[in-house]
């Protein structure tokens, strides 16, 4: 698991439970299928929450950096992975109530080859500026169950143990040195 780092607002609301201080949940979801009316990337962001939240995303964002963007409020669970020495943790995401314009989005999405991440980001009711953790959270998913009225999936950190190093391919193409 990567070191992510709690800001001390966000240590103190775990550790004290403030009750006028609430921490709003969000996961995005991204996929380079995942496009809007206008062939721009766009991404899936739902708040556990009651109503929509506007937060700003961290600088490093894959998607608008920087930027305040919306979360649309959804009935949503998940269980952060646990610190183990397990080599890519797992954990299990629930979306209640999926809107027929999701499952459009995830319907394109498997035709395709590539993964979809979600990004998990905690903020305070009191900060919407940053999310409270940096860097966020990043899994990939790598089940995934849809109904009429739920997505279940699973999800688990990039396998980088199978990755190769360096990450580049040398060909002839790019190094016509090779050849003889």
């Amino acid at each position: 698991m990567p070191d992510n780092t709690l800001s001390e607002a966000l240590q103190e609301a775990y550790a004290s439970a403030p009750s006028n201080v609430i921490i709003y949940h969000t996961l995005e979801l991204r996929h380079p299928s995942f496009v809007d009316g206008n062939g721009n990337p766009t991404a899936i962001r739902v708040v556990k929450d009651h109503l929509n939240r506007t937060c700003t995303l961290e600088e490093t964002a894959p998607l608008n950096p920087g930027e305040e963007v919306e979360f649309v409020a959804m009935a949503f669970d998940l269980a952060l992975p646990p610190v183990t020495n397990a080599p890519t943790p797992e954990i299990t995401v629930t979306l209640d109530n999926v809107s027929t314009e999701m499952i459009q989005y995830l319907d394109r999405a498997v035709e395709t080859q590539d993964m979809i991440e979600v990004t998990y980001r905690p903020y305070l009711s009191n900060d919407l500026s940053c999310p409270q953790m940096d860097p966020p959270i990043t899994l990939v998913i790598t089940d995934i169950n849809v109904d009429c009225y739920k997505i279940t999936a699973t999800a688990r950190m990039m396998d980088i143990g199978n990755k190769s190093f360096p990450a580049e391919n040398y060909t002839v193409k790019k190094y016509p040195g090779l050849t003889r």
